[in-house]
């Protein structure tokens, strides 16, 4: 069956956005995905998507021009583009307030049928740069398209995610592990392939106007995601609760370096858990269920860090 909508991906070569391009064109829906560099992305997202469904197009700045291009050619559009990390002034605002006002109100003009915005969960009451741009990023859009969709997904893993990767490495070779606010913040995350499903059947039931908190089927403190972790390659540290004057100190220092293990931003978002609010539907309450657990899906790739790798001892026991 061939779907006559035609889908503009902007972040497509992240997290997210690989999943998604596979889950589309395996279901026949033509995809537009932008990226910055289509010589060094082209490759990787080829491998992931059916073959014939895939366009991509080369962007470098916010142009709107270009943008209006783009959007002449699609009937839905989905924003996925976000940072972690601030690298210069104001960055986050120019990538979650900015550029998601631009994109709406260009949606907007072209009358588009859905415009799908991913943003974060539980950020409405933090008083960060982060969470605040991606708040006014929302208000936004939804001011400047009625109908669009707003996902809030806590944290999205994977195997090439900078959550679990980054901790699996810093269990690998600090010989303690710190924990920031006694490491009992919550979260629920949730599967990046999950998340995409949530974003395909947005797409398919034709879902407008709604605020969706994306979570996974789990509850999960900080301290339980490190010892899973830890678990997972066969290792053990000890967790020291560190006080917030040490933490914004190191956070301090961390932050100057290209690659940051941890900013003074995202120290003050370990305040606050990462769970549904219940001002919002989750995509439970809309039927879209995740069903991946975390414990199951991080076995798959923890064997990058252990002792061994894939042929430790764990896994040619469990082979043989």
């Amino acid at each position: 069956m061939i779907n006559q909508d035609s889908i503009l991906i902007f972040g497509a070569t992240g997290n997210i956005g690989k999943s998604l391009i596979n889950r589309f064109t395996q279901n026949n829906y033509k995809v537009i995905a932008v990226t910055r560099n289509i010589h060094r992305n082209g490759h990787v997202l080829r491998t992931t998507s059916n073959y014939g469904w895939l366009e991509m197009e080369e962007i470098n700045s916010f142009s709107p021009e270009k943008i209006s291009s783009l959007m002449s050619r699609c009937s839905i559009c989905i924003n996925l583009i976000g940072i972690l990390n601030e690298k210069k002034k104001d960055h986050f605002k120019i990538v979650h307030t900015d550029f998601p006002f631009l994109l709406s109100k260009i949606a907007e003009e072209k009358n588009l049928k859905q415009f799908i915005h991913v943003s974060a969960l539980g950020i409405e009451n933090a008083k960060v740069d982060y969470a605040i741009s991606k708040i006014n990023g929302e208000n936004l859009v939804k001011k400047n398209f009625d109908r669009c969709v707003i996902l809030k997904p806590s944290i999205c893993y994977s195997s090439s995610d900078q959550f679990t990767t980054k901790l699996f490495s810093l269990l690998n070779f600090l010989p303690i592990m710190p924990l920031y606010y006694e490491g009992k913040t919550k979260f629920t995350p949730i599967h990046v392939s999950d998340m995409a499903e949530i974003i395909y059947q947005v797409v398919r039931r034709k879902i407008i106007g709604e605020t969706i908190e994306c979570i996974g089927p789990e509850v999960f403190s900080f301290k339980e995601i490190i010892l899973k972790l830890l678990k997972a390659i066969d290792k053990k540290r000890p967790l020291i609760p560190i006080p917030l004057s040490i933490a914004k100190l190191v956070a301090t220092v961390l932050e100057k370096f290209p690659k940051p293990l941890i900013t003074k931003s995202q120290l003050n978002l370990l305040q606050y858990d990462n769970v549904k609010s219940g001002k919002y539907k989750t995509n439970f309450n809309l039927g879209i269920e995740a069903n991946k657990k975390f414990e199951e899906e991080i076995e798959k790739y923890s064997f990058n860090w252990k002792t061994g790798g894939q042929f430790s001892k764990k896994n040619l026991s469990q082979n043989s």
